[in-house]
């Protein structure tokens, strides 16, 4: 979101239509608005409309104001004029815009292809780069519960917001426990619906990327009735949005390593050199940020006696490799032939119709980490991923209100959304087959006297002769999340100027999600052949046992069978279930009155409970998925009540010296059935020596109870290497102890560990999980003199700081392994009961994950705006400007790490802003917009890299500037605006593989366009 985008609540004003008040633009801090007069209709912060004294309620309290209130805290504004003119087409793109985000990481929809809260398509919104979880979303200023699919759904998902009826969002950069409750650490947003919408009004927006790709349209209607007692209105949208493929842009096409130097200056640390093309190498694979995985391949005995020994009679010559004197130089040859060469063994081939030697039609392309980048790793099937998923979205929101006359002037009031999110992600993979040793199905020249590998968890009891490294294809991962959200209520007048407002809620998600995976025990009963006829037939044929091919080397390319292909690949179904009740009384009035006017209150009460059931497949509860770990229910529920109160004490106003001087002060406490109860706080205040200068600031605490599925998240199982035991290949010269640790266990120096680490993750709710707890405090100065004629200028600073203790954080098997095995205390310490060892060869080890209250974070910094607006000529230019700079982010697991600032590395610029210029004339109105991102330089430091290192490799990236323009004419009973985004098609910058995510050579980061020069158009009209 632009800079433009942005209004200060710091002096808000009731709402009419979709149009808010002239105001000061703000990204974290907006300030004092210019005053006009009150428009007739408006509504309050709840969507209610407003009285006759056009009082308002503000995010980030309870309390109603006066229109001309000014705020501790600041809030910044968002319309839907200022969203429409920008060109964003769903309000999940208007709330991960730079100027909401201030350039922090957010989920969206280039995220496919990983592992996310919520579930693949699922969008979430994270302020201050403190994660979703403790961000609060708020719709007319009730509380959005998760939606998502799989067992980690914890936040609000984006999409179900109805971006057709929205008026205006109003976000809070700031704690606000004691006012909402759980999850408000680093901030609230309130998503405002239109009120009072009168007859039909249709409209229809078009993003279109210039790569002709990623389509985004959507259609809505939005109707309302109205009479003296009873207002009726709602919307109905559809949102689709098509893929984009990383074949779709030319920045993706060939991912390499990128490295500042290549082989040729200097050897051993450039890119790859393909022998094949003489070109840096597309889509390597062997490093984090590479993605590509050896295909084409397979995987066979070694033959220099390192891994099994000789049999008498195997001959030498396997094929050549590259010497180890230079990876990625030009590649010079030698013969592998025995244990001479022990050095350099061969045991991955390709096919290769002109390779003679032992084996003919194999050409050796290797066998260990030196030569994995010869072998093939790119697929055309790569190039069909997904850049930005598709997805097709549904939403209707319905409200009303009647005004019964009777208990106050009391008003029932409804609110229903309904949403469906269709989405879908395509990604590539790759299919590894272990031919059993001796099969028949494996030619004679590939049978050999060892095998290549013994039996395998996915199959036991089964030698392996020869493994097929191939290439899957595409796969897909679908979603269909059903979202409802159902609010009723009752408000109205108390004696003595009181009001009253009763709420009951409940919201419902649903969602089925399918994978298209291959199943263990299916794969493995194809491969257990038996000779039929001039081919081969499964020797249990149940279940419509479909024969693996022969190995050939088509089979080797990934040209299998179909009937078989269909057979071991079936769609795979899990089902999510979210379910949050509320029910809440709200309360505020005067109590008495003080210098600077009257003191007010607010109280309240709230219950809510919350259940989550996710059932995976029961292939992927039974460990049945090949090559994919095991998942099981996450199912269980927590409850919560709580009481608040909220006061406002206006002090002094209008006194020479103290134009206004206002304290706020609010407390909350809440009570969880898993845990117990907390308390939470925060204090406030205003002064303004004169009209034009006002400083204000705020101190509090903010709470985050711990997600369902942190505390319940159902026991996933999973194995790494091996290498990865503390205990392994130990010396006398290895940490003393370490080495008395694992002695003690009866693991001497010299043990080689040869069973894989066994890994269960699971929730927290068994060990305790409680709260994590933060403090925040704000603090700054609003400046806004009056220049007459020159126009209207404003300016804002504050500064911010958060601070998380007692974090919810979920410990690394290797992080639980190392400070385990490294502690004097062995064994005494609690994080030592995650690790459990068998007493007799191999001495397995299983390490349990969990969720424990154990980490730190924090954020500080600092928020400038500016809003200049000046009549020129016939019409008005208005220039925002707004700027953040973060001084220090960390993220602190155990108290024993050490604290880095993250501020400065990639993905965590120091600074971001946005700068807009509008100028309306009549019903014309022209916009220009820049986004800016500054560049990050101190990765290399961040990732304790040598000099030598940093001259090779890419961890920085430049500044990074987007520039749009729309012009927009409204007439009578219709509007079009058109425009472009990323006017000069900037493409996201690159960096090297080895520390950072990727797509293409370019960090995976919400705050690049990934999508390219885009053109847009809106079209409304009302009747």
């Amino acid at each position: 979101m632009n800079t433009q985008f942005k209004r200060a609540l710091s002096g808000a004003t009731c709402l009419r239509g979709a149009a808010v008040v002239s105001a000061l633009v703000a990204l974290s801090s907006p300030v004092a608005a210019f005053a006009q007069d009150a428009p007739a209709d408006c509504v309050d912060g709840s969507g209610a409309a407003c009285g006759k004294e056009a009082t308002i309620v503000v995010t980030g309290s309870r309390i109603r104001r006066p229109d001309n209130y000014k705020t501790p805290d600041p809030v910044q504004v968002i319309t839907r004029e200022e969203t429409t003119q920008a060109g964003f087409n769903s309000t999940a793109d208007v709330l991960q815009s730079t100027s909401v985000t201030n350039g922090t990481a957010q989920i969206n929809n280039s995220f496919g292809g990983f592992v996310t809260a919520g579930g693949p398509g699922a969008n979430t919104l994270s302020l201050r780069g403190f994660g979703a979880t403790r961000t609060l979303i708020l719709l007319n200023g009730r509380r959005v519960a998760p939606a998502g699919s799989r067992g980690s759904v914890g936040s609000a998902d984006l999409n179900v917001l109805p971006s057709a009826m929205i008026d205006h969002i109003e976000v809070l950069n700031g704690g606000a426990s004691s006012i909402y409750g759980s999850d408000a650490v680093a901030g609230v947003v309130n998503i405002i619906t239109r009120d009072k919408v009168k007859g039909l009004q249709l409209e229809a927006q078009l993003n279109a990327p210039d790569n002709g790709a990623g389509l985004a349209q959507r259609y809505s209607v939005v109707f309302g009735y109205n009479t003296d007692r009873l207002r009726l209105s709602g919307s109905l949208e559809f949102y689709d949005r098509g893929a984009m493929k990383v074949g779709d842009v030319d920045w993706t096409q060939c991912q390499i390593s990128y490295c500042k130097l290549n082989a040729s200056s200097a050897p051993g640390t450039g890119d790859f050199i393909d022998p094949k093309t003489g070109q840096p190498k597309c889509y390597p694979t062997g490093s984090t940020g590479e993605s590509g995985v050896t295909i084409n391949t397979i995987g066979v005995p070694n033959f220099a006696g390192s891994i099994v020994d000789l049999a008498a009679g195997i001959p030498t010559g396997y094929g050549t490799l590259p010497t180890s004197a230079g990876f990625g130089s030009a590649p010079t040859t030698t013969t592998i032939g025995g244990p001479a060469n022990n050095q350099q063994v061969c045991n991955r081939f390709r096919p290769d119709s002109t390779a003679a030697g032992a084996l003919p039609g194999w050409e050796c392309v290797g066998g260990g980490a030196l030569s994995l980048g010869i072998r093939d790793t790119f697929s055309p099937a790569i190039l069909n991923n997904d850049l930005i998923s598709p997805a097709r979205v549904y939403t209707g929101f319905f409200q009303g209100a009647y005004d019964t006359g009777v208990l106050g002037d009391a008003q029932v009031y409804a609110e229903l959304l309904l949403n469906r999110r269709e989405s879908s992600q395509t990604q590539n993979r790759q299919f590894t087959i272990d031919y059993p040793w001796k099969s028949p199905l494996v030619p004679a020249s590939l049978t050999f006297p060892v095998r290549f590998l013994p039996p395998q968890a996915s199959n036991p009891g089964v030698d392996v002769g020869v493994r097929v490294f191939a290439d899957y294809g595409n796969y897909e991962n679908r979603q269909k999340v059903d979202f409802i959200k159902a609010t009723g209520g009752l408000r109205g007048s108390l004696p003595a100027d009181w009001r009253y407002d009763l709420t009951f809620s409940k919201s419902w998600s649903d969602s089925d999600y399918t994978s298209d995976l291959i199943l263990t025990n299916r794969l493995n009963q194809s491969l257990d052949v038996v000779a039929s006829g001039s081919g081969f037939a499964c020797r249990d044929t149940s279940n419509g046992c479909v024969a693996a091919p022969a190995l050939t080397p088509a089979v080797v390319g990934g040209q299998f069978p179909a009937n078989w292909f269909n057979w071991v690949t079936q769609p795979v179904t899990g089902h999510t279930a979210y379910r949050e009740s509320t029910v809440s009384l709200d309360l505020d009035g005067k109590v008495f009155d003080l210098p600077g006017g009257p003191a007010q209150v607010a109280l309240g009460f709230e219950y809510r409970k919350s259940s989550i059931d996710d059932t995976p497949a029961l292939d992927s509860q039974n460990g049945n998925l090949y090559n994919f770990t095991s998942s099981s229910i996450t199912r269980g529920s927590d409850s919560v009540w709580e009481v608040y109160g909220e006061a406002e004490l206006p002090l002094v106003r209008d006194t020479p010296g103290i134009e206004d001087l206002t304290f706020t002060v609010s407390g909350r406490y809440t009570h969880y059935k898993s845990y117990g109860g907390q308390w939470t706080y925060k204090f406030g205040g205003r002064y303004a020596p004169i009209t034009w200068l006002a400083f204000r600031g705020s101190y509090g605490t903010s709470y985050r109870a711990p997600a369902l599925f942190e505390q319940y998240l159902g026991a996933t199982s999973g194995f790494q290497s091996s290498a990865g035991d503390p205990c392994n290949n130990l010396t006398s010269a290895s940490n003393p102890v370490r080495v008395a640790n694992c002695a003690s266990e009866g693991i001497g120096t010299g043990f080689s560990a040869t069973s894989s680490i066994a890994v269960l993750q699971k929730g927290g709710a068994a060990s305790g999980l409680k709260a994590e707890t933060s403090k925040n405090w704000t603090v700054g100065a609003v400046i806004e003199p009056s220049l007459g004629a020159f126009g209207d200028l404003s300016f804002s600073a504050d500064y911010f700081n958060i601070l998380v203790s007692n974090g919810v954080s979920q410990l690394g098997y290797s992080t639980i392994l190392q400070q385990c095995y490294d502690d004097p205390d062995f064994r005494a310490e609690s994080i030592c009961s995650y690790v459990t060892r068998n007493s007799a060869a191999p001495y397995n080890l299983t390490v349990v994950t969990g969720y424990v209250n154990i980490s730190t974070a924090k954020v500080s910094g600092y928020d400038f705006t500016m809003r200049y607006a000046v009549p020129v000529g016939p019409g008005k230019l208005t220039i925002n400007a707004d700027l953040t700079k973060f001084e220090n982010r960390y993220n602190q697991t155990l108290p024993t790490d050490p604290v880095t600032n993250l501020i400065g590395t990639l993905n965590n610029p120091r600074w971001t802003g946005t700068l807009d210029v509008r100028y309306k004339i009549n019903r014309w109105d022209f916009r220009w917009g820049l986004d800016w991102i500054q560049g990050t330089n101190s990765s290399a430091s961040y990732l304790g890299l040598s000099q030598a290192t940093r001259d090779t490799y890419v961890f920085e990236a430049p500044d990074y500037y987007l520039h749009s323009a729309s012009v927009r004419y409204r007439g009578d009973h219709y509007g079009i605006t058109v425009g472009v985004r990323n006017l000069f098609d900037r493409d996201p910058p690159q960096i090297s593989s080895g520390a950072y995510n990727r797509i293409g050579n370019s960090p995976l980061y919400s705050g690049y366009d990934f999508a390219g020069r885009t053109f847009f158009v809106n079209l409304s009209a009302a009747f």
